[in-house]
């Protein structure tokens, strides 16, 4: 016999499975006589392989001879008697393994499934359970803690990625190394990017982010019900961003409970914590991005301005880590391959180790080139100034040489490359504020690597310079990538500072920021992307004024309060006490007597200052619309910024 088609498709369901050999180990555990756990909640994002990685430990559980019952939480009736009928006749057989997924769905009746549904089961039962969220307090009291072991399920590496687009049919390199990036190890993504590409017939990245009906398909799958009633508005700044806070949500959308929208936010399944921050996974980001984008260009523009604008603030008070964020959101296909903030598991930055130079020299066949002992002293004798980045199993996968005049070694002055640069930014910058680019390489050999990229950022991030001024660096003739970053970035090529390095011409390529430094030009370039005229050149009292309403809306955060410039003292703990008393001082000096003025300083204090407030509680005990009082706390905000600049000068 042919077999029915539900045979097919669960054939097929099984060739397509790939990797998640450390999960299979623990599935195997537990279908022996000796399991170290009778309940596996496995847990993750939507998209990330729970349902396929439960139709696997099924498929395995039948072969060891279990009877095995799956529940689907999408279908089941979401009351116990439901549950009761879906496992009714396991009671009498030998070996039940019971498997339930979409879990969120149906978790109102966990309490009923441990208590009476379960322990009604054989001793021998064993039990899965795929969720989006991590298995809620109940499964770790009244004795099922020694029971229940949870499975947190992750993106697949880079191997097993590629051997579940080769069985997509992707099997050109070029789409492979495309679809791996822009995926980030979602196994659905990667399976509908493979047939959306090869539907297609050719593969452009951004043509997958813009093509609507992916974006909707990704949507409906990797979020679900969750989409349900949601704020549109404040997913869409999450979208645009890279990573939000309340900060950052009042900023985008004035008169919004801020508090209570980041709260929100970290309670989605596709969301997770980055740092104080929050993020929402990429794919689900990019799609996002494409609806907002073709439903009202006009209004991704605006929102976008305003992330930008409050980057750009925060970053020019006390957040320089912020200017990669501010990078991000030019949208020049440049720039996305000059600047990445991060590439999930697949690579990270890391510093010198034994071997790496050796590494990188038979990568580049460089050993005897004459060129390399220029590059190698860097790694010998000021591995300090080398930039490595590596992949998930730790091998070198690209490196660059930085200095700042502050930075570079004591011979640098003597090194055929930055020798010259170093004496030139020593001329036009005497307060040290520029940034040498010595070298970056990238060794992975992928189309579409995204190494270049993090050096890029890593190298700003980590030059010690909070706002870069002159930026020296080398664009290589034949690299038409690095060729079009530096005419983004508008680089000149500067004749007398090209020097030969062996057998190679290394060109200069400087871009001068100006006075505003590469925050101001980067936001000069992200208004210029948006069709926008330039913005205005903030003036000192204007920046001075932003960094006191930053240390207001940071005041709990005291790793923010201790890197603002209004903060004074040697540790962490005194820097932040120090803004925190300033502000204190001014809210009791700032504001009169009048009924008017004592509602604008209780605003304040309410909003700002009480560590049990936030906007929601704060607008309540002030008995004000919330209308009334984000116009009076916004009102006070900048009463309170002038009177502090005015005090300090």
């Amino acid at each position: 016999m042919e077999g029915t088609l539900g045979s097919r498709l669960a054939a097929l369901d099984a060739r397509r499975f790939v990797g998640r050999a450390r999960e299979l180990r623990v599935v195997d555990r537990l279908l022996t006589d000796d399991p170290p756990a009778a309940v596996v909640f496995v847990h993750g994002p939507g998209g990330i392989g729970k349902s396929t990685l439960l139709r696997e430990a099924a498929r395995r559980g039948a072969l060891a001879g279990f009877d095995v019952r799956t529940i689907d939480g999408r279908e089941a009736a979401s009351e116990p008697s439901g549950l009761t009928r879906a496992l009714d006749g396991l009671a009498g057989t030998a070996r039940p393994l019971v498997a339930i997924d979409s879990y969120e769905l149906i978790s109102a009746v966990g309490a009923s499934l441990r208590r009476t549904i379960l322990p009604a089961l054989p001793a021998s039962t064993r039990v899965l359970v795929a969720g989006r969220r991590p298995p809620e307090a109940g499964w770790f009291e009244d004795g099922w803690e020694a029971l229940t072991l949870p499975l947190a399920l992750g993106p697949l590496d880079d191997a097993d990625a590629r051997a579940l687009l080769h069985r997509h049919g992707i099997g050109d390199e070029r789409r492979t190394a495309a679809l791996l990036r822009w995926a980030g190890g979602l196994p659905l993504a990667l399976a509908m990017g493979a047939d959306a590409t090869l539907a297609a017939g050719a593969l452009e990245l951004r043509a997958l982010d813009d093509d609507r009906a992916l974006a909707g398909a990704l949507l409906q799958r990797l979020a679900g019900d969750e989409l349900g009633g949601a704020d549109r508005e404040v997913l869409a700044v999450a979208a645009i961003a890279p990573a939000v806070d309340a900060r950052l949500l009042a900023a985008a959308l004035p008169g919004i409970d801020a508090d209570h929208a980041e709260t929100w936010l970290r309670g989605l399944s596709f969301a997770a914590s980055a740092g104080a921050r929050v993020r929402i996974h990429e794919r689900v980001a990019a799609a996002l991005h494409a609806e907002l984008r073709a439903r009202d260009a006009d209004r991704e523009r605006e929102l976008r301005r305003r992330v930008a604008d409050h980057l750009h603030d925060r970053a020019a008070t006390g957040q320089p880590g912020l200017t990669a964020e501010l990078i991000s959101l030019i949208d020049d296909p440049a720039m996305r391959w000059g600047f990445a903030l991060e590439i999930g598991d697949r690579y990270r930055i890391d510093r010198v180790r034994t071997g790496d130079a050796d590494a990188a020299a038979a990568a580049l066949d460089a050993a005897d080139a004459s060129w390399w002992p220029g590059v190698r002293r860097f790694f010998d004798e000021a591995p300090e100034r080398v930039l490595v980045a590596r992949d998930a199993q730790g091998a070198l996968a690209g490196f660059a040489i930085t200095a700042t005049p502050a930075s570079a070694p004591a011979w640098a002055g003597d090194d055929v490359v930055l020798g010259r640069w170093l004496a030139h930014a020593r001329e036009r910058a005497p307060d040290g504020n520029a940034l040498l680019w010595r070298n970056t390489f990238d060794l992975t050999g992928a189309q579409e690597s995204p190494v270049v990229g993090l050096l890029n950022t890593a190298g700003i991030q980590l030059s010690g310079l909070p706002n870069v001024q002159l930026l020296y660096g080398h664009a290589d003739p034949a690299d038409a990538e690095a060729q079009e970053l530096s005419r983004a970035l508008g680089a000149v090529v500067v004749p007398e500072l090209e020097v030969r390095d062996g057998s190679r011409v290394v060109e200069c390529h400087l871009i001068d920021h100006g006075q505003g430094g590469i925050l101001a030009a980067t936001r000069a370039l992200l208004y210029r992307d948006l069709g926008l005229p330039a913005p205005p050149a903030r003036t000192t009292e204007e920046v001075a004024a932003a960094t006191v309403r930053e240390a207001l809306r940071a005041f709990h955060d005291p790793l923010a309060l201790a890197a603002s410039p209004l903060a004074q003292g040697a540790t962490v703990e005194a820097r932040a006490a120090s803004v925190r008393g300033l502000l204190r001082e001014a809210v009791a000096a700032a504001f009169g007597d009048s009924d008017d003025e004592r509602l604008l300083r209780a605003t304040l204090e309410r909003g700002y200052l009480d560590g049990a407030g936030g906007h929601a509680r704060a607008a309540l005990a002030l008995n004000v619309s919330r209308t009334t009082y984000f116009r009076r706390l916004a009102e006070a905000s900048e009463r309170l910024a002038r009177y502090v600049v005015a005090r300090r000068g």
